[in-house]
């Protein structure tokens, strides 16, 4: 700088200030608990125990259309094992939709013919349709009696599965079927079979905690609360009220022991009573 002259200020240049921003944790979401199934209490039908009682006095003549000519009585005791077995199932095929009386009579017919695996298939289906006739839905049972002998000489040996998944797998056989199947083929207790008789009477005795539309939905209720020891027992005391007392229309309300505590109660009474010496018999029976 010249003498005498003051020192220039220097210019500044600004000074750009950065903050660092504190990191941030990302939000933690709260962990959230697995919906739990609201805890269904334990139930069965506050009358149930009497009931039974009731239902096995009533059946104690063993007299109804099922313990004379249900599956277990459509076979030939003199047959082998696995041909036994055989039987009870093709006699379960042909009770769908079907009285045991007509079912029982095609059965013996079968039997007269031949009633193997083997003599199945080498049947024609119009041989085996009239051996049949006149079961309820006969030409679709020849179709699945066929399909089903095929499998069973295949896969099985011509023997029957030996488990409820397997039976389920053969054509034109329900849950139902294969219960009944394993209960009186194998003597194992899978399931409850539930027919119409069955689904009709538990509804109509408040066995189901509520309505129930189809005989599977009735099958999951009864198997909530009723004991396993009673599965095979509850079928065929149902069967047979059924057939007998506990009729689709007009039940015979007058004569059932239960008619105090049943949903029906009073809705059948009086109407076509059937007084046999104090026996209980089939409605449309001749006697």
């Amino acid at each position: 700088l010249a003498d005498g002259e003051p020192p220039r200020e220097r210019r500044r240049r600004p000074v750009k200030v950065e903050y660092e921003e504190p990191k941030r944790e990302p939000k933690k979401e709260p962990k959230r608990e697995p919906k739990k199934e609201p805890k269904r209490e334990p139930w069965e039908p506050a009358d149930w125990r009497r009931q039974l009682e009731n239902i096995r006095q009533m059946r104690s003549a063993r007299n109804a259309p099922v313990d004379s000519m249900g599956a277990a009585r459509c076979v030939d005791p003199q047959a082998p094992p696995e041909v036994m077995r055989y039987q009870v199932l093709v006699s379960l095929m042909l009770s769908s939709q079907t009285k045991d009386q007509v079912t029982a009579a095609a059965m013996e017919r079968l039997r007269r013919h031949g009633l193997t695996v083997d003599s199945v298939l080498e049947t024609d289906d119009e041989t085996l349709g009239r051996l049949i006739y006149p079961v309820g839905f006969w030409r679709t049972k020849v179709k699945y009696l066929k399909q089903t002998a095929a499998i069973l000489r295949g896969e099985y040996s011509s023997d029957i599965p030996g488990s409820f998944e397997g039976l389920l797998r053969l054509p034109g056989v329900g849950p139902k079927m294969a219960h009944l199947a394993m209960d009186i083929a194998w003597r194992q207790v899978s399931g409850i079979g539930v027919d119409t008789h069955v689904h009709r009477i538990s509804n109509r005795l408040g066995w189901t905690r509520t309505g129930t539309k189809s005989p599977e939905d009735t099958r999951k209720a009864l198997e909530d609360w009723l004991p396993r020891q009673l599965w095979s027992e509850v079928n065929w005391l149902l069967v047979g009220f059924g057939q007998q007392l506990c009729l689709p229309t007009n039940p015979l309300c007058s004569l059932c022991l239960n008619q105090h505590s049943c949903r029906l109660s009073g809705l059948g009474s009086g109407i076509r009573l059937t007084y046999v010496s104090h026996e209980l018999r089939p409605a449309d029976d001749p006697r």
